[in-house]
């Protein structure tokens, strides 16, 4: 007896032993902005102050004489996805881009709650401190969430509004394959773990999730999402962001939609695994008068994917609408 308590005892050690070191192997600490900024910002960088200890990060490039587009990034995301469309459509367009809190170079307090009322907020005061009172706003995935509740509390300032494989209606989101990483979320262990545990495989399985062109998600991509989500504090608001969520109905979701009278359009990847094509379609069908274009042979992120086609289509709905650039090749 006293020799298999033993035995059970000296393997209960050990696993914990495997267990603390496993756990110590894969701890990675958060990165000071001061080496994150050295790589990642460039001549186009520049930061505001906002309250709430918001210190946003954002680009204003291209024409500064040209109709204004702003862009949102997704969920995990930085400016730096917009790149391919301000250098297609730059020479024509003023390009504002920005990083929300818990992304990118944008820092703010490791107890900040994001929610997605509150990265509105952060677009309508980056846009307002810019002097840039109306404009066409765009969003990918999480940030189309965030460009059409901008919609609805700001109707006055948008000439347009561009949602590139958007969030949508809630029902249909239900169905949706999410990536591992973000099941992971909804459990507060994983959560816990997740600010202080090396993700590095993770987010190569969720980015490669993302495109339909796996080859297009290299080592510098993967290494730019590992080192933007270690910045400081950004573990622990990006974790935790569920926290500040407010909840809508189909049907709240519906009427907001349906009361848009700006011109919308709506871009979609036929084989995005993240938020499927047929949201897409629905999230159209749910904006009148809305313009949809989908893209075949393309995942989450057509202004990666297929930035030509994508930069190409949204110049020439913008001109359709006479709310683009004077007529001039791209």
């Amino acid at each position: 007896m006293k020799l298999a308590l033993k035995i059970v005892g000296g393997l209960f050690v050990g696993l914990l032993v495997l267990i603390v070191g496993t756990y110590l192997a894969l701890r990675r600490p958060d990165i000071p902005f001061e080496t994150l900024e050295a790589k990642y910002a460039n001549s186009a960088s520049h930061y505001l102050d906002l309250p709430d200890g918001v210190h946003v990060h954002y680009r204003d490039q291209g024409n500064p004489n040209g109709p204004v587009l702003v862009l949102v990034h997704g969920f995990s995301a930085s400016l730096h996805t917009w790149e391919p469309w301000v250098q297609r459509l730059g020479g024509q367009y003023r390009i504002i881009t920005l990083d929300l809190p818990g992304h990118g170079l944008t820092r703010a307090p490791a107890t900040y709650i994001s929610s997605t009322e509150k990265q509105v907020d952060v677009v309508a005061q980056t846009t307002e401190r810019l002097g840039v009172k109306s404009f066409v706003l765009g969003g990918n995935s999480m940030g189309g969430g965030v460009a059409w509740t901008f919609a609805t509390l700001h109707p006055e300032r948008l000439k347009g509004l561009v949602l590139v494989d958007s969030v949508g209606l809630p029902r249909a989101q239900t169905n949706a394959k999410s990536p591992l990483a973000f099941k992971l979320l909804r459990y507060p262990l994983a959560r816990a773990l997740g600010q202080q545990l090396d993700t590095s495989a993770l987010v190569a399985t969720g980015l490669k999730g993302a495109f339909y062109h796996k080859e297009m998600v290299d080592q510098t991509m993967i290494d730019r999402y590992v080192a933007l989500g270690r910045a400081e504090g950004h573990r622990a608001i990006i974790l935790n962001q569920q926290m500040g969520r407010k909840m809508r109905t189909e049907g709240e979701v519906r009427a907001l939609l349906g009361a848009f009278k700006m011109p919308v359009l709506v871009m979609h990847g036929q084989e995005d695994a993240i938020i499927p094509v047929a949201q897409g379609q629905a999230l159209a069908a749910a904006i009148p008068g809305s313009t949809l274009i989908l893209y075949p042979k393309t995942g989450h992120i057509p202004m990666e994917e297929v930035a030509d086609k994508s930069a190409a289509d949204l110049d020439a709905w913008l001109k359709e609408k006479g709310i683009g650039a004077p007529e001039r090749p791209i």
